[in-house]
């Protein structure tokens, strides 16, 4: 039986441990590679993006503006004539036609003047008639020599006088009935007499006109409003194109919405534009005529006003959503042929049924980020879902 050496067992034990480490060292390796393998990075896929090209569709240019409403008639009733106000002819802020009776004042004094000028004028034509009959005579004894020629003259300066009164008793009858015109005051024109000024039984007219009221013109109406000067150069230059003179301006429609109106119902016509721009604002002086049978528009109201001056046919549209902004301006975000995304700088026009027109820097076959901004980025690859713009509906005329 052979004794074991204790210093050869603590070698071998030394020895196993070793190989113990040296094993778990190599399977700690072969671990962390196996790990390795497993957590090898995997890019995104692209973003899913929808896109659309632009709308084309026809597009009506206009100038927009505001404006005021102003009657194209207005007055003040007066008393003319003096006397007391005998009667008020109409209920306050009635609508009345021209010629209607509104005021009366004492009339009877004027008719009485009116009869006392006729009778003047009936003495008159008697005393040419008696004047022109003695004359004639004389004529005739002239030539007989029965009488001298002072005689003569004497009678052709009295018929002469005779029919010169009688011109003045003419007048004064005219002027007595004019005066008597004056007792009945009618309206001028058809519109809307204000609420009246005097009281029956009131003395008017005693050293000046005395206001009874006033009355407006509702139908047509009058809408003035200013166009800056980059439009006015705008519209010339279309009229010169198109071979327009002024008088064709005066008939491009103009359209009309009150505030709270939705679009531009009321329509008429150009009816004035001023030859001078003003220096102080550079802005021109424009005047539409709307007619107002209804009488929606009052005088003093603010509207929105736009003239249509020109007609694109095939305009590029998109949603306003769509458009970005910094500091050189609005941008479009496109997507090229590498489905990347572009910044395309654009210039952009007016809204038109709730699309936004891009004047320049859009064509046709562009894909258009229009909804997802946010998400990407000029230089990025998406992956684009093409969709369609949709239209709003056309708001109201």
């Amino acid at each position: 039986m052979t004794s074991s050496n204790p210093a050869s067992a603590a070698r071998r034990n030394e020895a196993w441990r070793q190989a113990g480490r040296t094993l778990a060292a190599a399977a700690a390796v072969v671990a962390l590679v196996g790990c390795e393998d497993k957590n090898t990075f995997v890019a995104p896929p692209p973003p899913k993006v929808d896109v659309a090209t632009p709308v084309q569709r026809p597009v009506t240019r206009y100038i927009e503006a505001t404006g005021n409403t102003a009657p194209i008639k207005s007055v003040d009733l007066v008393a003319r004539v003096q006397g007391f106000l005998q009667s008020i002819d109409y209920q306050d802020g009635t609508f009345v036609k021209q010629g209607t009776q509104l005021f009366t004042i004492e009339p009877e004094t004027y008719k009485l003047k009116v009869e006392q000028a006729q009778a003047a004028e009936v003495g008159a034509q008697a005393t040419v008639k008696q004047a022109e009959a003695d004359f004639k005579r004389q004529v005739e004894l002239v030539q007989r020599q029965a009488v001298s020629q002072s005689t003569l003259d004497t009678s052709t300066s009295t018929r002469d006088n005779a029919q010169a009164n009688l011109q003045q008793a003419q007048v004064n009858t005219r002027l007595a009935e004019v005066n008597y015109g004056y007792t009945r005051v009618t309206a001028p024109f058809d519109g809307i007499v204000s609420a009246h000024l005097v009281s029956v039984g009131e003395l008017v007219g005693v050293s000046s006109p005395t206001q009874l009221a006033s009355i407006v013109a509702m139908d047509p109406i009058w809408v003035n409003f200013t166009v800056n000067e980059q439009d006015v150069l705008r519209i010339r230059a279309e009229a010169a194109r198109r071979g327009l003179t002024v008088a064709d301006l005066k008939q491009l429609p103009v359209q009309v919405g009150l505030q709270t109106e939705a679009g531009y119902p009321h329509e008429g016509h150009l009816d004035y534009v001023s030859p001078t721009l003003n220096t102080s604002t550079g802005t021109l002086a424009v005047r539409g005529v709307i007619p107002n049978d209804k009488r929606a528009l009052l005088p003093g109201y603010f509207v929105r006003v736009r003239v249509p001056f020109d007609q694109e046919k095939s305009a590029l549209l998109v949603p306003d959503t769509a458009l970005g902004s910094d500091q050189g301006g609005r941008y479009l975000l496109v997507v090229n042929g590498d489905n990347v995304v572009e910044q395309r700088k654009v210039q952009i026009g007016p809204v038109d049924n709730g699309l936004r027109v891009i004047e320049s820097g859009l064509k046709p076959d562009d894909r258009v980020v229009i909804a997802g901004l946010l998400r990407v980025i000029p230089g990025q690859k998406i992956d684009p879902q093409t969709t369609k713009i949709e239209q709003p509906q056309a708001s109201a005329k």
